[in-house]
């Protein structure tokens, strides 16, 4: 069983996303926000009630801009996919998740030590300049099932 329910060009959106946000850290930050996403899918809660598809996420608009600095500044986010983020892409969706992604609704680089909270929200950890950030407990417990 999936992760999320989605379609091929969900998967290409969301690989063209992995990329631009994170191909400075290889496969492994690429897969972190791949993880992030599919979280924000399937979290139904706090500020990604009623996200259902892929492009409802990768395009949510919060506070007046979009919620991935991706998607506000364009730079490689509207480059093809490449077969490699495909793969990896499918591979959140349908399964994987890791630590300190595997229940992060948020992640930033603040070119600095990652504060341990994040607007209220608990640090899970860091993978090289990302900082990764879970609800806290009792406020999105369907983040944490499956």
């Amino acid at each position: 069983m999936t992760r999320a329910q989605y379609r091929s060009s969900d998967v290409d959106l969301m690989a063209r996303m992995m990329r631009a946000e994170a191909e400075g850290e290889g496969q492994q930050g690429m897969l972190y926000v791949g993880n992030v996403i599919v979280n924000r899918l399937v979290a139904n809660c706090l500020d990604f009630k009623g996200l259902r598809t892929v492009p409802q996420v990768i395009y949510q608009v919060q506070g007046g801009n979009y919620s991935f600095e991706a998607v506000q500044k364009g730079n490689v986010f509207y480059q093809r996919a490449r077969g490699i983020e495909r793969r990896l892409a499918k591979q959140t969706l349908d399964y994987w998740r890791d630590h300190p992604a595997k229940h992060a609704l948020w992640y930033f680089n603040p070119h600095a030590p990652c504060p341990p909270t994040w607007y209220g929200q608990p640090h899970t950890g860091q993978f090289k300049e990302h900082c990764f950030y879970k609800p806290k407990p009792g406020t999105c417990d369907s983040v944490y099932k499956g």
